[in-house]
């Protein structure tokens, strides 16, 4: 005799909805592991940076955040990153295009080198950059003596150094989304009678937006910080190529730690305010893409 096995009701659409939804087991373990991992490493750094700060009085405070020495600083490293964050985005948004939509000799290598800013320690990359771009470097030679540009010991050296580390954040954030990007929208456009412009303008463009949005957050978060690869370029003369980083370390040497301190915490925010205003940008990029 064949066994009677029970009939099991089929769960229904509205129950499986109001089930809990977890993809993987210990969920409230791993969140909180997350938000402790996260305390440890983010926010209690952060914390004693402002506690230390709040020590001061504000008239201290607003002496040490703006003295015109400072204020310089300020200008050169954001103003540098800007510069360096938006020329990655023109230069690497075209490096990820070629490295997916070609094939060519040598195009793993090419590949290969764009992750050579991450491998390569930072005072390496300021050192080799100094020797090639001074006066007497393989290209500062031509570009100084030709074209009467100097790039070392300058504002221009700073952007440079600040463009180099940048490049991979805006590549390899791109370089996926063009991956998984498809071909058919395009191929319609054109059959319709789409120029090129007008594909990439209106096809091409609208789905890659939020990957540049998010590689220029990247590459000028990255550059905001930056130190090894600036110092050496930049010539580190006050009022013209002091970067706020250099300035802290001055601060700190001096033992002069709320003042450091100090000019840290308006980098922070204005760095997050900077972000913040990218990422509302890039969900709105995002969400009118979908519409």
């Amino acid at each position: 005799m064949s066994a009677v096995l029970p009939v099991t009701q089929p769960v229904s659409f509205e129950a499986r909805k109001r089930a809990p939804y977890r993809v993987m087991p210990g969920f409230k373990l791993s969140l909180g592991f997350t938000i402790f991992y996260l305390t440890l490493i983010v926010l209690i750094p952060l914390s004693a940076l402002f506690l230390k700060t709040f020590t001061m009085t504000w008239e201290a405070f607003w002496s040490a955040v703006t003295s015109e020495r400072v204020m310089a600083s300020y200008r050169l490293t954001f103003g540098a990153s800007l510069i360096g964050a938006a020329i990655n985005v023109v230069f690497g948004g075209i490096v990820a295009w070629v490295l997916v939509r070609y094939r060519f000799p040598g195009k793993r290598l090419i590949d290969a080198l764009v992750d050579l800013p991450f491998a390569l320690p930072t005072a390496v990359a300021g050192i080799t950059l100094t020797a090639l771009y001074s006066s007497n470097g393989w290209i500062g030679q031509f570009v100084e003596g030709k074209l009467g540009i100097k790039v070392a010991f300058t504002p221009l050296g700073v952007v440079l150094a600040l463009t180099f580390i940048g490049l991979p954040f805006v590549v390899r954030t791109v370089q996926p989304v063009l991956e998984d990007a498809e071909r058919e929208l395009e191929e319609a456009a054109a059959s319709l009678g789409a120029s090129s412009w007008q594909t990439f303008s209106r096809v091409v463009f609208p789905t890659i937006l939020p990957s540049l949005l998010t590689g220029f957050a990247l590459a000028f978060a990255r550059a905001t910080g930056e130190y090894g690869s600036v110092i050496f370029i930049a010539g580190n003369m006050p009022m013209v190529s002091e970067i706020t980083p250099l300035f802290i370390i001055t601060k700190l040497e001096q033992y002069d730690y709320t003042g450091a301190t100090a000019i840290a915490v308006v980098m922070l925010v204005v760095s997050f305010i900077m972000l913040l205003a990218i990422n509302l940008l890039q969900a709105w990029a995002r969400g009118k893409s979908r519409k």
